[in-house]
């Protein structure tokens, strides 16, 4: 794929030689689309680690500055794969825990209850009766996220796809490629799910798993089945009073997270919550759990807190401390003014309904906004900022499908106010 991606741009520069500017354009946008689904096509058949690259680069996208036709080919990228054989995943678990399943399980369904690019997981019963989930990590994928990574970001770049600066693209890839090895160490996920049960063990808004340490390796993972459906069940039958419940629990919890705790759930993905009749939240897969540095996510909340009251001066510096913004330039300033200013807008409006008809009024200048950053190379996005907008972009889509309202301008100052308070030494 390598190969015929780059042969055809080589191709594709000799031709535009001989013709004019606008004809040229028009071949190159259609040699990006086809060459996207031709990356598409490749990761969907190798599966595995090179669809999960793929996917994770779709999603940093806008940071990427890629071009829209690639951005939405890259988009068809999804989870959903062909599970693995029951013997293969049957070799795995009993290699992994030095035992036979009859040994170590009462029962161990056949049958998945999901497959992802990564893992298949599947439910199971304990000898004590507990039931639990079970997750098998893919036999060698952790060989490949390296390679696979390496050769789509060669291609990206080599072919000019990407039009931001090595450095900008040094650090997301890096970011990238830090957060999925950690997803590859079931060890590390157990460890980050201690995290949070001693954090939320006793909070009756959230339900964190227990794992069972006898029956968990670096690629089997066992824990807690836990109660509850996908958030799609959970609209239909829930009562408003739940649905608004559990929409309020998601958004106090991703602002906690990011600002107070300084330790994100960042992959927000619906399958990965769990409802119960009450409005309880129930969390899933702690694969990807991103860390801040309390200076940098304090310098974020300043340019949060600033935007929210109108602070043209202290935004734009911000900016600077949280190492979005560069250099000197009027221009970037204020085009980067005019984006805080359209994103925070839905937190100045008071009690807003996420998903109503009033979406319209400030998602359209975002979305016109957003393209616009990529002019400027001043304005650059710090790996920090991939999986803290990834998590932020996932909670409002639920907020959406929920029908939460809320005064989010509130409830965000209040949590950024002590990020800003931990980094100046108040806190």
């Amino acid at each position: 794929m390598s190969t015929k991606v780059s042969a055809s741009y080589v191709g594709r520069r000799a031709a535009g030689a001989f013709q004019n500017s606008e004809l040229r354009e028009r071949a190159m946008k259609r040699l990006h689309e086809s060459n996207a689904e031709r990356i598409v096509e490749t990761m969907g058949l190798l599966k595995g680690a090179a669809m999960k690259v793929g996917q994770t680069v779709a999603l940093a996208a806008e940071h990427l500055d890629l071009p829209p036709d690639v951005t939405r080919v890259l988009g068809k990228l999804h989870a959903d794969v062909e599970p693995l054989p029951f013997e293969t995943i049957k070799y795995e678990v009993e290699r992994s825990l030095e035992g036979s399943l009859e040994e170590r399980f009462a029962r161990f369904d056949p049958d998945p209850i999901g497959t992802a690019s990564l893992g298949q997981a599947h439910s199971a019963m304990l000898p004590d009766g507990q039931e639990v989930v079970v997750k098998v990590l893919h036999s060698g994928i952790e060989r490949s996220v390296a390679s696979d990574l390496k050769a789509l970001r060669s291609i990206l770049t080599s072919t000019r796809i990407i039009r931001r600066s090595k450095a900008e693209v040094d650090a997301i890839f890096a970011e990238i490629e830090e957060r999925l090895n950690e997803e590859l160490d079931y060890l590390q996920e157990a460890a980050n799910i201690a995290e949070y049960q001693r954090i939320f063990g006793d909070d009756a808004r959230v339900r964190i798993p227990n794992v069972h340490p006898g029956w968990s390796t670096e690629r089997v993972l066992t824990m807690d089945h836990l109660p509850g459906v996908h958030v799609d069940a959970f609209v239909e039958s829930a009562s408003a009073e739940a649905r608004q419940r559990a929409g309020r629990t998601l958004a106090e919890l991703h602002y906690q997270q990011a600002f107070e705790l300084r330790t994100l759930h960042a992959d927000p993905h619906p399958g990965n919550y769990l409802f119960e009749p009450d409005g309880r939240v129930g969390l899933l897969d702690f694969g990807c759990v991103k860390r801040f540095d309390e200076f940098w996510i304090g310098a974020y909340a300043r340019t949060a807190l600033a935007a929210h009251a109108g602070d043209r001066a202290g935004t734009i510096q911000g900016a600077r401390d949280a190492g979005v913004l560069h250099g000197h330039s009027e221009a970037a300033d204020e085009m980067l003014w005019q984006w805080c200013a359209a994103v925070i807008r839905p937190y100045r409006m008071g009690h807003v309904e996420a998903g109503s008809e009033r979406d319209d009024d400030w998602m359209t200048p975002i979305m016109k906004l957003t393209p616009q950053l990529a002019k400027f190379p001043e304005i650059q996005a710090p790996g920090d900022i991939l999986y803290l907008h990834r998590a932020l972009g996932g909670n409002y889509n639920m907020l959406r499908r929920l029908g939460a309202a809320g005064d989010w301008g509130e409830l965000m100052t209040k949590y950024a106010e002590h990020a800003v308070a931990v980094a100046e030494g108040r806190a």
